[in-house]
C-alpha cells in the first residue's frame, strides 16, 4: 500500500516536524542545526520555532554539490 502524500501548510510556515518532513530529514537534524548552526534559518517566538518555506528552499539550494569531493571541500 502506498503512503499518502504529506500535506504541507499553504501559508508557508512550518513547525519543526513539518519542516523535517518537507526536507525529508529528522526532527533531530533540524534541532542540532539550530544549536550548532548550519541548518536552515528559522523564526523564534518565545519558545515556538517556525521555519518559512522560502528559508527551507534557500537552505536546500545552498547544499547542492556536483560531486562528493565538492561536498568535502564545502564541509571543511
Amino acid at each position: 500500500m502506498a503512503a499518502e502524500p504529506v500535506q504541507f501548510p499553504e501559508h508557508g510556515v512550518f513547525t519543526t516536524i513539518e519542516a523535517a518532513a518537507y526536507l525529508r530529514v529528522s526532527r533531530q537534524f533540524l534541532e542540532i542545526g539550530r544549536t550548532r548552526g548550519g541548518g536552515p534559518s528559522f523564526c523564534k517566538f518565545s519558545r515556538a520555532v517556525r521555519y518559512r518555506r522560502v528559508d527551507l528552499d534557500a537552505w536546500l539550494a545552498s547544499t547542492v554539490v556536483n560531486s562528493t569531493a565538492a561536498a568535502a571541500v564545502r564541509d571543511e
